[in-house]
C-alpha cells in the first residue's frame, strides 16, 4: 500500500516537473537575465507548493481509498485481524470505518463459530452412542470416539469413504436408505461381534435438511443397549427362578397338607414325617423371602453398615468355626483352619458374620465327602486377607463371571437338596463392597474353587 502511494507520488512529480520545464524553456528566451531569477523562483516555488499539495491530497483521499482496497482484500482471504486507517474525514474515513466493522464482526463470528465447533466436537466425541454424520452423497463426514470403539479402527478409516464400504452391517444400510427415502427418523437393531462378547446396538438414523427442506445427508447415532439387554435377561431369570424356587416348597406343602386332610391317618409316625416336610419347606420359603429382602436393601443402597471395632480372631473362633465343623462333620469333610492371632478391623460385625458362613456353607455344599476346606485369615499391610479354598467340584471358566448373580447355581440339583436359596454369593458380594472391599474367584472343574476376600482394615469413607 505504501508503495503503491509512494509510486503515485513520484509519478505526479514527474509530470509536474516536466511540465514545469517545459514552461521554463519557453519563457526563458522571452525575459531578461534579472527576470529569469524571478521565472525560476516562482516556477520552483509553484513546484514546491503544488507537491505539497498532491501530498495532502493523496493522504487524505488517495492513502485512504487504497489502504480500504488492501483490507477488503484481505478480508475476502479470511484475514479477519487486518484494520485500516480510521482518524479520517468525509466518505473515505466513513468507508475506513465501515471496512474496520465488518472485519471486527468478522473476527468474533469467526471466533464465536470456532468455540461453538470446539464445543459441539467436545459434545459429540464424549457422548455415551456412536455418532456418524453422512451427507447426500453417501460420504461418511464425521465419526465420534465412542463409534470408533464400537467399530473399531481409526477416524481416517471411515471419514471420506462411502458408508456401505465402510460398514458391512445391512441393518446400518437400510436405516441410512430409509432416512433417505422416508426422510424421518428411523430406528433399527442389530448385534456386532467383538474381541470377547457379543454387543447389542440400537440404530437411530435421521435426515439432515438445510433451511430450505433441501437433504444434506442423515446422522447416525448407535446405541449400546448391550446392558439393557443383560438387565432384561436378568428380570427375566429373576421372576423365572422366583416362581420355580417358590413352586417347588409350595407344592410339597400342599400335596402334604392334603393328604393329612383327606386321609385318616393313624400312623402319629407317618403325620410326623409329612409335618416335618411341611415345616421344612416353609422354613426353605421364608429362608428365601428373608435373603431377598436382604439382597433388595443390598441392591438399594438401604442398607446402614454399624461400623465398630471387631476382634475378628475371637469371633470367627467363638461364634463361626463351631457351625461350619459341624456341617463339614456331618459330610465327612476335614476342615483346615489358620487364623492369625489379633485381627482386629472396623466393620459390621453382624454382616461380616453373613459374609463367612455364606461363602463357607457354599464350600460345604459344593464339596464332597472326603474333601477339604481350607480357611486362611490373615493381615496384609492395611488389608485384612480372607482364603476360603475347597476341594470340591469347581466350575468351568465361563461360570465364574455369573456365580455373583442372584439365583445362579453351579449344580442346581446339589444347591437345592442343601436347602440353599441361590442368593448368599449375591449377599456376601454387596456386603463385601459396603465395605469398600473387594472379592475374587479362582477355580477350575472338578479341582476345586478359592474365594479370596479382601477388607480394609479401617473404615473407608470415600
Amino acid at each position: 500500500m505504501k508503495q503503491s502511494s509512494t509510486k503515485l507520488f513520484i509519478l505526479y512529480a514527474f509530470v509536474v516537473t516536466l511540465i514545469l520545464t517545459a514552461i521554463g524553456f519557453i519563457i526563458m528566451p522571452l525575459v531578461t537575465n534579472n527576470e529569469r531569477l524571478i521565472v525560476f523562483l516562482t516556477l520552483f516555488c509553484g513546484l514546491i507548493i503544488f507537491l505539497i499539495m498532491i501530498h495532502q491530497i493523496m493522504d487524505r483521499y488517495i492513502k485512504p481509498v487504497q489502504s480500504a482496497a488492501t483490507a477488503a482484500s484481505e478480508l475476502v482471504k479470511g484475514n479477519y485481524k487486518v484494520r485500516t486507517y480510521e482518524k479520517q474525514y468525509g466518505d473515505a474515513g466513513k468507508l475506513s470505518n465501515s471496512i474496520n466493522m465488518l472485519a471486527r464482526f468478522l473476527q468474533e463470528t469467526t471466533i464465536q463459530e470456532k468455540i461453538q465447533g470446539n464445543q459441539l466436537r467436545t459434545v459429540i466425541n464424549n457422548m455415551e452412542s456412536g455418532v456418524m454424520l453422512i451427507d447426500e452423497r453417501g460420504y461418511v463426514n464425521l465419526v465420534n470416539r465412542k463409534f470408533l470403539q464400537l467399530f473399531g479402527r481409526s477416524k481416517k478409516d471411515y471419514v471420506g469413504y462411502l458408508y456401505y464400504n465402510v460398514l458391512e452391517q445391512e441393518s446400518i444400510h437400510r436405516a441410512v436408505q430409509e432416512a433417505f427415502l422416508y426422510e424421518e427418523k428411523v430406528k433399527n437393531a442389530f448385534t456386532i461381534e467383538m474381541e470377547i462378547e457379543k454387543r447389542y446396538l440400537e440404530i437411530v438414523g435421521a435426515p439432515v435438511f438445510n433451511e430450505t427442506r433441501t437433504l444434506k445427508g442423515a446422522v447416525l447415532v448407535f446405541h449400546d443397549i448391550t446392558d439393557l439387554k443383560h438387565l432384561e435377561q436378568m428380570r427375566k431369570d429373576f421372576v423365572a427362578n422366583v416362581s420355580h424356587e417358590l413352586k417347588t416348597p409350595i407344592t410339597s406343602i400342599k400335596g402334604f397338607a392334603e393328604t393329612l386332610l383327606d386321609e385318616e391317618l393313624d400312623d402319629l409316625a407317618l403325620q410326623q414325617k409329612f409335618l416335618k416336610i411341611i415345616y421344612k419347606e416353609s422354613d426353605r420359603i421364608q429362608a428365601l423371602v428373608h435373603d431377598l429382602l436382604e439382597l433388595s436393601k443390598l441392591e438399594k443402597d438401604e442398607m446402614q453398615l454399624h461400623y465398630q471395632h471387631v476382634q475378628l480372631s475371637e469371633d470367627v473362633n467363638q461364634e463361626i468355626l463351631p457351625i461350619i465343623q459341624h456341617q463339614a462333620e456331618n459330610k465327612n469333610i476335614q476342615f483346615i483352619v489358620d487364623v492369625e492371632d489379633d485381627l482386629t478391623l472396623e466393620g459390621d460385625l453382624n454382616r461380616l458374620k453373613q459374609v463367612f458362613i455364606n461363602i463357607l456353607n457354599n464350600a460345604v455344599n459344593y464339596t464332597s465327602a472326603g474333601g477339604c476346606i481350607y480357611l486362611n485369615v490373615k493381615q496384609i499391610d492395611d488389608t485384612i486377607q480372607i482364603e476360603v479354598r475347597d476341594t470340591g467340584i469347581g466350575m468351568s471358566e465361563d461360570q465364574i463371571p455369573r456365580i455373583f448373580e442372584r439365583f445362579y447355581r453351579v449344580d442346581k440339583a446339589r444347591s437345592r437338596n442343601t436347602g440353599g436359596t441361590g442368593l448368599g454369593l449375591a449377599i456376601v458380594k454387596h456386603i463385601v463392597e459396603a465395605h469398600k472391599g473387594k472379592i475374587e474367584v479362582h477355580s477350575r472343574l472338578e479341582e476345586g474353587t478359592t474365594f479370596t476376600i479382601h477388607l480394609p482394615k479401617t473404615r473407608q469413607y470415600l
